[in-house]
C-alpha cells in the first residue's frame, strides 16, 4: 500500500522557470544578458578551460596546401594549445617563459613559366632590407649589427643573399622573449632554437641572424634561406610557423630562466594597467566579453577562469582606464562592454609610442632631444599634404620590421619633426645627416608655369630674352641667367610631352591654359605617394666650407632668408649661412665690406658650380688617363655615357669621348642610356640639346 508521501506528479514549467505556479520575486535587473544556448554553454567551459571552441575537430576550416605540404604540421600539432601553466610539489603556480614570434614569407621568383607581379620582392630591396639590419645603433654599444651564423660569429650577409638570389622564397623571423635583456648569450638561445627547428623540419636550414638591442626588448631578426639540404623547396606549415616556433623558443628561454610564478606574471601585469597599448589585460578582456556574447562580467560572484579570476582586480582597474580613453562602458557595476575598436585603436598607440621613442633618441644621438619639444613631433600615418625639407637624422626599418618600407626622421625647417614611412626603393638613395624634400603629389601648378605665362606676347610667344630683360628690372639680385635658364628647361620637358612647341632658339609657342596642363602633366608623372628628392648629400656643417653651389647657398640667396625661421632647424640654417659667408670670403668669391656685411656677385651660384665642376672633371679625367674638356655654349658633345657623378652643386652625367672627358647636368632621361653613344649640342646656362642614340634626329634639351 502507497502513502501519501509517496503520491506527487510531475509538472514541468517553461524552460528556465522556476516552477509551476512558483510565486516570482522580480529583481532590478539594468543588464539583460541573453540566455546561453546550451552550444554557447560549451563554448564557453571551452575557454575557461584554456580552449578554443573555434578549433574543435570538424569546426575549423581546413588547413589548407601550405599545412598538407609543410614541413612540421605534426609537430605543431603536438605543440599547439599547450596550457604553460602547471604546479610545482608546493601547490605554487608556475607557467613557462613567453616568447614573441612575427614571421614573414618574402617572395623572391615565380615559378618556371610564372609572371613576376607586385608580389615579389627585387634583389634591391633584399639587399637594402640586409644593410639596416646591420646598421648603426642596434648592439648594446650603440655599434652597427653584426650577421652570425650557426657555425660563424661573423658571418657573410651578402654570401647568404648571393646564394639564394635563385630561390622561391625567404623566411623571415623576429623573435623577442618577454624577459630577452635577462639571458646571458642571445646568440646561444638563437643557435639552440634554430638546432631544434632543422629537427623538426626534417633538413639543415641556411640561415643568418642579427641580435638588436635598439628597443626595450632585445630581439634577433632571422633569415632562412626556402631551401632545403637537399637543395629542394622548403615549405613550413603554417602552424608550425604560428605555434611550433614561439613554443620551442619559449622552451628554449624557460630551460634557462626558470618558470614564473603567478606572483611574476601579476607584477607584470600591474605595469600594463595604464599602459597605452594593447596589454595582455585588454586580451583578456575582450575574451571575457567574448565568452558572455555581450559584457565583460567582472562581478566578484562570476564564474571565471583561474586566472581571469586571480587577476581581476587588475582587469577592472585596466576597464576604467579604458573607460577614460573613451574605449570602455561600465554597464552596471563590474560589467563592463569593451568597444569593437578598442584593439586597433591601442595598437595603433602602441605604434606611435614606439615611433615616437625612436625619434628621440635618433634626436638624443644628435644632441638635438633638449632643442626639440615633444609637441613638435609629427607622426605621418598617411602621405603628407605638404612638402617636408628637412635633415635627416635617422633612417631605419619602418614599424613592421619584417617589410620592405623604410622609416625616415626629418627634422624639418618648419620647427617639426617629421616621420613618415616609405617604399625602401624610394629611399635608397637618401643617407642619414643629408638635406632632403619630401614632397606630396602636386595639388597647384608650377611656379615657373605661372611665370612663363605672364611674360608670354599677346600672339602666345614666349622669348628667353625678353624674360631675362624683365628679371633684370625686377629682381636685381638673383642670376638672371639661371633663373631663366630654369624656365627653359621647364619648356623643354613640356615640349616632349607635347604642351608646347619650340620654334626657335628664342621663341616658344605656349597655350592659354599652360598652368592647368603642367599641372595635369606633373600629376601623371608623379605617381602615387610622396616623392623624397635629396636636396644636398652634404650636411649642413659640411656645406659652409664646401668650395661648389650648395644647397645652403641656393636657399640663403634665392629668397630663403626673409621666410627662414629663427627656431629648430631654420635657426641652424641662419648659424651655418653666417659662417658660410665668411668663408665664401676666404675663398675668394664674395667681398667681406666689415661689420658682417657681404658683397656677392649676381653670379654667385654659376661661379660656385663651374668651379666644383672643373676641380671633378679633372679628377675623373685623371683617374681614366683622359684630358679635361670644359665646353662653351654651342660646342658639339659627343661621347660615350659611362656614368653620374654626384657633387654638391648636383647629378652630372660622365662622357667620354676616348680621348677627353666632360661633365653635364644629369637629367632622368640619360638613366636608359648608360654605356651608350650620345650627341648634343651645348646651350647656354649649362644645358644640352641631346640627340640620344646615332640613328635618332629626335633631340631631347636638358
Amino acid at each position: 500500500m502507497t502513502g501519501d508521501d509517496d503520491s506527487f506528479q510531475i509538472r514541468p514549467g517553461k524552460v528556465r522557470d522556476r516552477g509551476a505556479g512558483m510565486a516570482r520575486v522580480a529583481r532590478p535587473r539594468p543588464v539583460r544578458h541573453r540566455p546561453k544556448s546550451f552550444t554557447a554553454q560549451v563554448s564557453l567551459a571551452i575557454r575557461r578551460a584554456g580552449g578554443n571552441p573555434n578549433q574543435l575537430s570538424g569546426t575549423r576550416k581546413a588547413s589548407g596546401r601550405c599545412n598538407a605540404r609543410g614541413r612540421g604540421a605534426k609537430v605543431a600539432a603536438g605543440l599547439k594549445g599547450r596550457n604553460g601553466w602547471s604546479r610545482v610539489p608546493s601547490g605554487v603556480r608556475t607557467r613557462a617563459r613567453r616568447v614573441a614570434v612575427k614571421a614573414r614569407i618574402v617572395k623572391l621568383n615565380p615559378q618556371r613559366g610564372g609572371t613576376r607581379g607586385r608580389q615579389f620582392v627585387s634583389a634591391k630591396a633584399v639587399d637594402a632590407h640586409l644593410r639596416y639590419l646591420e646598421r648603426d645603433g642596434v648592439t648594446r654599444d650603440g655599434e652597427k649589427g653584426q650577421v652570425y651564423s650557426a657555425d660563424n660569429d661573423v658571418a657573410d650577409g651578402t654570401g647568404f643573399l648571393d646564394r639564394g638570389r635563385e630561390d622561391r622564397h625567404q623566411f623571415r623571423f623576429i623573435v623577442s622573449a618577454e624577459e630577452g635583456i635577462e639571458l646571458s648569450d642571445l646568440r646561444q638561445s638563437t643557435r639552440d632554437l634554430m638546432a631544434q627547428m632543422e629537427a623538426d623540419l626534417g633538413t639543415r636550414l641556411d640561415w643568418i641572424a642579427v641580435d638588436h638591442h635598439n628597443t626595450g626588448h632585445p630581439h634577433t631578426h632571422i633569415l632562412v634561406r626556402g631551401i632545403t639540404d637537399d637543395g629542394k623547396r622548403l615549405d613550413i606549415a603554417g602552424d608550425y610557423i604560428a605555434h611550433g616556433i614561439r613554443e620551442r623558443a619559449s622552451d628554449i628561454v624557460t630551460l634557462e630562466l626558470g618558470r614564473q610564478t603567478e606572483q611574476e606574471v601579476s607584477s607584470q601585469l600591474e605595469r600594463e594597467v595604464d599602459a597605452e597599448r594593447f596589454t595582455r589585460l585588454d586580451r583578456m578582456l575582450i575574451a571575457e566579453q567574448d565568452a558572455g556574447s555581450e559584457f565583460a562580467d567582472l562581478r566578484p560572484d562570476k564564474d571565471m577562469a583561474l586566472t581571469l579570476r586571480q587577476n581581476r582586480a587588475l582587469m577592472i582597474d585596466r576597464a576604467r582606464k579604458l573607460e577614460r580613453m573613451g574605449l570602455a562602458t561600465e554597464q552596471t557595476p563590474g560589467v563592463w562592454t569593451i568597444s569593437p575598436r578598442a584593439e586597433a585603436v591601442l595598437r595603433e598607440m602602441g605604434t606611435r609610442g614606439d615611433i615616437i621613442k625612436s625619434m628621440h633618441q635618433a634626436l638624443d644621438r644628435e644632441g638635438l632631444a633638449q632643442q626639440r619639444a615633444y609637441a613638435g613631433y609629427t607622426v605621418h600615418q598617411a602621405a603628407p599634404t605638404e612638402r617636408i625639407v628637412g635633415r635627416v637624422v635617422a633612417k631605419a626599418l619602418g614599424s613592421d620590421e619584417l617589410g620592405e618600407r623604410m622609416g625616415l626622421t626629418i627634422d624639418g625647417m618648419d620647427g617639426r619633426v617629421h616621420y613618415l614611412e616609405v617604399p625602401a626603393a624610394n629611399a635608397e638613395h637618401i643617407s642619414r645627416g643629408s638635406i632632403v624634400a619630401v614632397n606630396p603629389p602636386p595639388s597647384i601648378a608650377r611656379t615657373a608655369d605661372e611665370n612663363i605665362l605672364q611674360q608670354v606676347d599677346a600672339s602666345g610667344i614666349y622669348r628667353p630674352s625678353a624674360h631675362m630683360e624683365s628679371v633684370r628690372e625686377t629682381m636685381p639680385r638673383i642670376d638672371h641667367a639661371r633663373h631663366v635658364q630654369s624656365h627653359v628647361r621647364r619648356l623643354e620637358a613640356l615640349r616632349r610631352a607635347g604642351i608646347v612647341e619650340r620654334l626657335d632658339a628664342d621663341r616658344w609657342s605656349v597655350p592659354d591654359d599652360l598652368p592647368e596642363r603642367g599641372l595635369a602633366y606633373d600629376r601623371q608623372r608623379f605617381g602615387k605617394g610622396p616623392r623624397i628628392d635629396q636636396l644636398s648629400y652634404l650636411p649642413l656643417n659640411r656645406q659652409v666650407r664646401h668650395e661648389g653651389a650648395t644647397w645652403l647657398d641656393r636657399t640663403m640667396l634665392e629668397g630663403g632668408r626673409e621666410t627662414m625661421p629663427h627656431t629648430g632647424l631654420g635657426g641652424d640654417v641662419r648659424n651655418a649661412w653666417e659662417a658660410r659667408k665668411q668663408a665664401l670670403a676666404d675663398m675668394g668669391y664674395v667681398h667681406d665690406l666689415g661689420g658682417g656685411k657681404f658683397r656677392a656677385p649676381s653670379d654667385l651660384i654659376g661661379q660656385l658650380e663651374q668651379a666644383e665642376v672643373n676641380r671633378a672633371g679633372r679628377k675623373f679625367a685623371a683617374e681614366r688617363g683622359l684630358s679635361w674638356q670644359p665646353t662653351e655654349t654651342g660646342d658639339r658633345v659627343s661621347g660615350k655615357l659611362v656614368g653620374q657623378a654626384q657633387l654638391a652643386s648636383g647629378r652630372f652625367a660622365m662622357i667620354d669621348n676616348g680621348l677627353g672627358f666632360q661633365l653635364f647636368p644629369w637629367n632622368d632621361a640619360l638613366g636608359k642610356r648608360l654605356g651608350q653613344q650620345i650627341d648634343g649640342i651645348a646651350m647656354s646656362g649649362g644645358g644640352i640639346d641631346w640627340t640620344l642614340g646615332r640613328s635618332r634626329s629626335r633631340g631631347l634639351a636638358l
